[in-house]
């Protein structure tokens, strides 16, 4: 029996947004403090698409987003980077983007492209947004700053992939991010809580750390 088709095959820029340190915050600070801060994001990222089109789809803290075309996706990320990091509320994000043919069905996207932007998502650390060749050059062309990456082997996609930093928002300094979860500190007004060592944002991450930091310090 012949299936009938219910997609449309269109191009597309793709994009992964999430909050690196949502499964950590759920743990120390327990699952209402954690959907407080999701809540957060979720209207970060809304008032940031307003113009555009709302999100795909939601997965846990992970929003997935699609534009026509590069430099709307970086017109966009732009804003909502920016106002991420300088909301003290929620943690460093991480992102990507790729551009590339897309299967529309369903008010959903699937395909290589959508596989390659999710999976370049999961290689990001706090604060930085990766991206594939066509962002990294629509980003050039805006003046804005892109570091080149080299390539990446990436599970399920023949041959390797170039990959890019693109700065939208301002680098967050690894010295002041807590590695529970991923915040980062304010450029003023915050002190460690000793001379050397890691910066907390509590003492609640300080005591996590202290009791697991093999969990803690290798998370993402």
């Amino acid at each position: 029996m012949r299936a009938t088709r219910s997609f449309a095959d269109v191009s597309a820029t793709v994009a992964f947004i999430d909050l690196a340190g949502f499964s950590a915050i759920a743990d120390v600070y327990g699952d209402s403090v954690a959907i407080g801060v999701l809540e957060v994001f979720e209207s970060m990222v809304c008032d940031a698409l307003s113009g555009y089109e709302p999100p795909i789809k939601w997965i846990g803290d992970e929003a997935m987003l699609s534009f026509p075309e590069p430099q709307m996706a970086i017109q966009a990320l732009g804003t909502l980077l920016q106002a991420c990091r300088n909301e003290p509320r929620i943690p460093l994000t991480r992102a990507a983007l790729n551009h590339g043919p897309v299967i529309r069905r369903a008010g959903d996207l699937f395909g290589t492209t959508v596989n390659i932007a999710a999976r370049i998502a999961a290689m990001a650390s706090p604060g930085q947004l990766l991206a594939t060749r066509p962002i990294a050059e629509a980003a050039v062309a805006s003046g804005i700053l892109v570091r080149d990456l080299g390539t990446v082997a990436l599970r399920s996609v023949t041959g390797e992939v170039p990959l890019y930093e693109i700065e939208l928002a301002p680098s967050a300094d690894p010295a002041w991010i807590d590695p529970v979860c991923k915040m980062h500190a304010p450029y003023s007004a915050y002190r460690r809580a000793a001379p050397q060592g890691p910066w907390f944002c509590s003492p609640q991450c300080e005591e996590a750390y202290r009791k697991s930091p093999q969990t803690y310090g290798l998370a993402r």
